[in-house]
Protein backbone atom coordinates (compact mmCIF):
# COMPACT_ATOMS: atom_id res chain seq x y z
CA UNK A 1 0.00 0.00 0.00
CA UNK A 2 1.43 3.79 -0.76
CA UNK A 3 1.94 5.89 1.95
CA UNK A 4 -0.15 8.60 2.64
CA UNK A 5 0.83 11.91 2.04
CA UNK A 6 0.77 13.96 5.67
CA UNK A 7 0.29 17.43 3.75
CA UNK A 8 0.17 18.10 0.24
CA UNK A 9 0.66 21.67 -1.26
CA UNK A 10 3.28 24.02 -1.98
CA UNK A 11 6.24 25.90 -0.44
CA UNK A 12 6.89 29.20 -1.57
CA UNK A 13 10.36 31.25 -1.66
CA UNK A 14 9.32 34.66 -2.93
CA UNK A 15 7.83 34.68 -6.08
CA UNK A 16 8.48 30.85 -6.32
CA UNK A 17 5.93 28.48 -5.94
CA UNK A 18 7.09 24.19 -5.54
CA UNK A 19 4.06 21.58 -5.29
CA UNK A 20 5.20 19.14 -2.79
CA UNK A 21 4.19 15.94 -0.95
CA UNK A 22 5.29 15.34 2.72
CA UNK A 23 5.26 12.33 4.49
CA UNK A 24 6.17 10.36 7.64
CA UNK A 25 9.80 9.73 7.89
CA UNK A 26 9.60 7.84 10.63
CA UNK A 27 7.38 4.84 12.36
CA UNK A 28 6.83 3.27 15.62
CA UNK A 29 8.26 0.11 15.60
CA UNK A 30 9.75 -1.16 18.78
CA UNK A 31 7.04 -0.41 21.33
CA UNK A 32 4.77 -3.05 22.88
CA UNK A 33 1.64 -2.15 23.88
CA UNK A 34 -0.52 -4.62 26.43
CA UNK A 35 -4.37 -4.72 26.93
CA UNK A 36 -5.77 -5.30 30.43
CA UNK A 37 -7.24 -8.52 31.51
CA UNK A 38 -9.48 -9.68 33.87
CA UNK A 39 -7.85 -13.11 34.87
CA UNK A 40 -10.32 -15.25 36.46
CA UNK A 41 -12.35 -14.83 33.02
CA UNK A 42 -9.29 -13.78 30.11
CA UNK A 43 -11.28 -11.48 28.95
CA UNK A 44 -10.46 -7.85 28.41
CA UNK A 45 -11.25 -4.76 30.49
CA UNK A 46 -13.38 -2.39 29.35
CA UNK A 47 -13.93 1.39 30.83
CA UNK A 48 -17.11 3.45 31.64
CA UNK A 49 -17.41 7.37 31.10
CA UNK A 50 -17.76 7.70 35.20
CA UNK A 51 -18.51 11.18 37.55
CA UNK A 52 -17.98 11.19 40.92
CA UNK A 53 -20.86 11.06 43.15
CA UNK A 54 -22.82 10.18 40.13
CA UNK A 55 -21.69 6.94 38.11
CA UNK A 56 -21.78 6.46 34.57
CA UNK A 57 -22.88 8.83 32.37
CA UNK A 58 -23.95 8.87 28.84
CA UNK A 59 -21.08 10.53 25.91
CA UNK A 60 -23.66 13.11 24.93
CA UNK A 61 -23.42 14.71 27.70
CA UNK A 62 -19.64 14.97 27.70
CA UNK A 63 -17.86 18.62 26.95
CA UNK A 64 -15.05 19.67 26.77
CA UNK A 65 -13.55 21.99 29.59
CA UNK A 66 -10.15 24.15 30.84
CA UNK A 67 -9.59 23.99 34.50
CA UNK A 68 -8.97 27.14 35.07
CA UNK A 69 -8.47 26.53 38.78
CA UNK A 70 -8.64 23.60 41.21
CA UNK A 71 -12.31 22.23 40.13
CA UNK A 72 -13.46 25.01 38.43
CA UNK A 73 -13.41 25.20 34.55
CA UNK A 74 -14.62 26.97 31.74
CA UNK A 75 -16.33 24.90 29.10
CA UNK A 76 -16.22 24.72 25.30
CA UNK A 77 -18.45 23.16 22.84
CA UNK A 78 -16.97 21.96 19.36
CA UNK A 79 -18.10 24.81 16.93
CA UNK A 80 -16.72 27.32 19.62
CA UNK A 81 -13.50 25.25 19.24
CA UNK A 82 -13.26 24.81 15.69
CA UNK A 83 -14.31 28.49 15.31
CA UNK A 84 -11.02 29.40 16.07
CA UNK A 85 -8.99 26.83 13.93
CA UNK A 86 -6.95 27.77 11.07
CA UNK A 87 -7.97 27.37 7.63
CA UNK A 88 -5.17 25.21 6.15
CA UNK A 89 -3.76 27.27 3.23
CA UNK A 90 -2.18 24.16 1.28
CA UNK A 91 1.08 27.00 1.35
CA UNK A 92 4.41 26.82 3.30
CA UNK A 93 5.68 29.99 2.61
CA UNK A 94 9.74 30.24 3.81
CA UNK A 95 10.12 33.22 6.13
CA UNK A 96 13.35 33.44 7.29
CA UNK A 97 16.96 31.29 7.14
CA UNK A 98 18.83 30.43 9.32
CA UNK A 99 22.70 28.86 10.00
CA UNK A 100 21.97 25.01 10.51
CA UNK A 101 23.83 24.92 13.51
CA UNK A 102 21.90 27.74 15.45
CA UNK A 103 18.78 25.76 16.44
CA UNK A 104 18.94 23.59 19.39
CA UNK A 105 18.36 19.86 19.16
CA UNK A 106 15.38 20.76 21.94
CA UNK A 107 13.72 22.07 19.63
CA UNK A 108 13.54 19.26 16.92
CA UNK A 109 10.62 17.06 17.24
CA UNK A 110 9.36 14.86 14.52
CA UNK A 111 10.96 14.64 10.91
CA UNK A 112 9.20 14.55 7.44
CA UNK A 113 10.22 13.37 4.24
CA UNK A 114 9.37 16.81 1.50
CA UNK A 115 9.37 15.14 -2.20
CA UNK A 116 8.41 16.80 -5.33
CA UNK A 117 4.74 16.75 -6.43
CA UNK A 118 5.25 15.99 -9.99
CA UNK A 119 7.80 16.56 -12.75
CA UNK A 120 7.43 20.09 -13.79
CA UNK A 121 7.90 20.93 -9.52
CA UNK A 122 11.43 19.17 -9.56
CA UNK A 123 13.33 21.81 -11.52
CA UNK A 124 12.31 24.41 -8.36
CA UNK A 125 12.94 21.49 -6.10
CA UNK A 126 16.31 20.94 -6.82
CA UNK A 127 17.43 24.02 -7.01
CA UNK A 128 16.28 24.91 -3.65
CA UNK A 129 17.53 22.06 -2.07
CA UNK A 130 21.04 22.41 -3.41
CA UNK A 131 20.86 26.42 -2.46
CA UNK A 132 20.09 25.51 1.21
CA UNK A 133 23.14 23.24 0.90
CA UNK A 134 25.80 25.72 -0.53
CA UNK A 135 24.75 28.18 1.94
CA UNK A 136 24.21 25.95 4.62
CA UNK A 137 21.22 27.45 5.79
CA UNK A 138 17.61 25.77 7.18
CA UNK A 139 14.64 27.65 5.74
CA UNK A 140 12.05 28.28 8.38
CA UNK A 141 8.12 28.78 8.11
CA UNK A 142 5.01 27.84 9.70
CA UNK A 143 2.64 25.51 8.30
CA UNK A 144 -1.45 24.87 9.39
CA UNK A 145 -2.10 21.63 10.07
CA UNK A 146 -5.08 19.91 10.85
CA UNK A 147 -6.49 23.67 12.30
CA UNK A 148 -3.18 24.01 14.20
CA UNK A 149 -0.03 25.88 12.98
CA UNK A 150 3.40 24.38 13.27
CA UNK A 151 6.51 25.75 13.42
CA UNK A 152 8.96 24.01 10.68
CA UNK A 153 12.37 23.64 9.95
CA UNK A 154 13.43 22.76 5.72
CA UNK A 155 16.99 21.64 5.36
CA UNK A 156 18.93 19.15 2.74
CA UNK A 157 19.12 15.61 3.17
CA UNK A 158 20.48 13.56 0.49
CA UNK A 159 18.93 13.90 -2.70
CA UNK A 160 15.69 15.34 -1.55
CA UNK A 161 14.75 17.38 1.47
CA UNK A 162 13.61 16.95 5.04
CA UNK A 163 11.22 19.21 7.07
CA UNK A 164 11.66 18.88 10.54
CA UNK A 165 8.69 19.63 13.54
CA UNK A 166 9.56 22.08 15.86
CA UNK A 167 8.93 23.29 19.35
CA UNK A 168 8.08 26.74 20.19
CA UNK A 169 9.85 28.82 22.82
CA UNK A 170 7.28 28.18 25.48
CA UNK A 171 7.45 24.43 25.31
CA UNK A 172 11.33 23.73 26.07
CA UNK A 173 12.22 23.99 29.93
CA UNK A 174 15.28 26.49 29.84
CA UNK A 175 18.48 24.68 30.44
CA UNK A 176 19.78 27.60 33.32
CA UNK A 177 17.01 25.94 35.66
CA UNK A 178 18.82 22.70 36.10
CA UNK A 179 22.82 23.41 35.06
CA UNK A 180 22.98 26.38 37.30
CA UNK A 181 24.24 24.40 39.85
CA UNK A 182 27.27 22.66 37.71
CA UNK A 183 30.45 24.20 38.92
CA UNK A 184 32.73 26.59 37.08
CA UNK A 185 36.24 24.72 37.63
CA UNK A 186 38.23 23.56 34.58
CA UNK A 187 38.81 19.72 34.07
CA UNK A 188 42.30 18.41 35.08
CA UNK A 189 44.22 18.55 31.51
CA UNK A 190 45.56 14.70 31.75
CA UNK A 191 41.48 13.72 32.32
CA UNK A 192 40.95 15.78 29.23
CA UNK A 193 43.52 14.01 27.25
CA UNK A 194 42.80 10.58 28.34
CA UNK A 195 39.06 11.16 27.88
CA UNK A 196 39.64 12.69 24.23
CA UNK A 197 41.76 9.79 23.86
CA UNK A 198 39.09 7.54 24.74
CA UNK A 199 36.47 9.54 22.46
CA UNK A 200 39.02 9.03 19.44
CA UNK A 201 39.33 5.33 20.19
CA UNK A 202 35.67 4.79 20.09
CA UNK A 203 34.53 7.36 17.07
CA UNK A 204 32.86 6.09 13.74
CA UNK A 205 30.43 6.88 11.45
CA UNK A 206 26.77 6.03 12.36
CA UNK A 207 24.61 3.10 11.75
CA UNK A 208 21.17 3.05 13.54
CA UNK A 209 20.93 -0.61 12.79
CA UNK A 210 23.91 -1.74 14.95
CA UNK A 211 21.48 -1.14 18.03
CA UNK A 212 18.89 -2.25 19.48
CA UNK A 213 16.32 -2.26 21.77
CA UNK A 214 17.37 -5.02 24.12
CA UNK A 215 14.02 -4.52 26.56
CA UNK A 216 12.19 -5.09 23.73
CA UNK A 217 14.23 -7.67 22.20
CA UNK A 218 13.87 -9.53 25.67
CA UNK A 219 10.31 -9.02 25.91
CA UNK A 220 9.42 -10.98 23.21
CA UNK A 221 11.89 -13.91 23.80
CA UNK A 222 9.45 -14.13 27.16
CA UNK A 223 5.80 -13.27 25.06
CA UNK A 224 7.36 -16.34 23.06
CA UNK A 225 8.71 -18.88 25.67
CA UNK A 226 5.15 -17.75 27.30
CA UNK A 227 3.10 -19.07 24.81
CA UNK A 228 4.95 -22.05 24.70
CA UNK A 229 4.19 -22.48 28.29
CA UNK A 230 0.55 -22.56 27.93
CA UNK A 231 0.23 -20.19 31.20
CA UNK A 232 3.60 -20.72 33.00
CA UNK A 233 5.64 -18.50 34.48
CA UNK A 234 8.49 -17.74 32.35
CA UNK A 235 11.41 -15.18 33.72
CA UNK A 236 14.34 -14.20 31.36
CA UNK A 237 17.85 -13.74 32.44
CA UNK A 238 18.67 -10.18 31.68
CA UNK A 239 22.30 -8.82 32.62
CA UNK A 240 22.50 -5.70 34.79
CA UNK A 241 25.05 -3.54 34.37
CA UNK A 242 27.19 -3.05 37.43
CA UNK A 243 26.83 -0.84 40.65
CA UNK A 244 28.63 2.87 40.14
CA UNK A 245 30.37 4.06 42.77
CA UNK A 246 30.29 7.20 44.08
CA UNK A 247 32.29 9.60 45.64
CA UNK A 248 35.33 8.18 43.15
CA UNK A 249 38.28 10.83 43.08
CA UNK A 250 40.69 12.19 40.56
CA UNK A 251 42.97 9.16 40.75
CA UNK A 252 40.15 6.45 40.69
CA UNK A 253 39.18 8.42 37.06
CA UNK A 254 42.34 8.56 35.82
CA UNK A 255 42.36 5.08 36.72
CA UNK A 256 39.19 4.14 35.02
CA UNK A 257 39.86 6.16 31.89
CA UNK A 258 43.57 4.88 31.18
CA UNK A 259 42.16 1.29 31.76
CA UNK A 260 39.47 2.44 29.05
CA UNK A 261 41.73 3.50 26.37
CA UNK A 262 44.02 0.55 26.89
CA UNK A 263 40.24 -1.63 27.03
CA UNK A 264 40.71 -3.37 30.48
CA UNK A 265 37.83 -4.07 32.18
CA UNK A 266 37.54 -2.16 35.12
CA UNK A 267 34.95 -1.79 38.19
CA UNK A 268 33.00 1.06 36.55
CA UNK A 269 29.72 0.37 34.20
CA UNK A 270 30.19 -1.97 31.09
CA UNK A 271 29.58 -0.33 28.12
CA UNK A 272 26.11 -1.53 26.54
CA UNK A 273 27.16 -4.53 24.00
CA UNK A 274 25.65 -4.32 20.02
CA UNK A 275 24.61 -6.68 18.25
CA UNK A 276 24.22 -6.22 14.26
CA UNK A 277 21.09 -6.89 12.50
Amino acid sequence: MAARAYWKGQIRLALVSIPVEIYPATKSGAAISFRQIHEPSGKPVKYEKVVPGIGPIDTDDIVKGYEMAKGQYVLLDEEEIEAVKLESKRTLELLQFVDAGDIDILYYTKPYYVVPADELAEEAYIVLREALRRTKKVGLGQLSVRGQEQLVALRPCGRGLVLEVLRYADEVNKAANYFRDVGDAKPDADLLDLAETLIDKKSGPFDASDYHNHYIDALKRVIAKKAKAKGKRVLEDVEEPGPVKSGSNVIDLMAALKASVDGKKTSARKPATRKRA
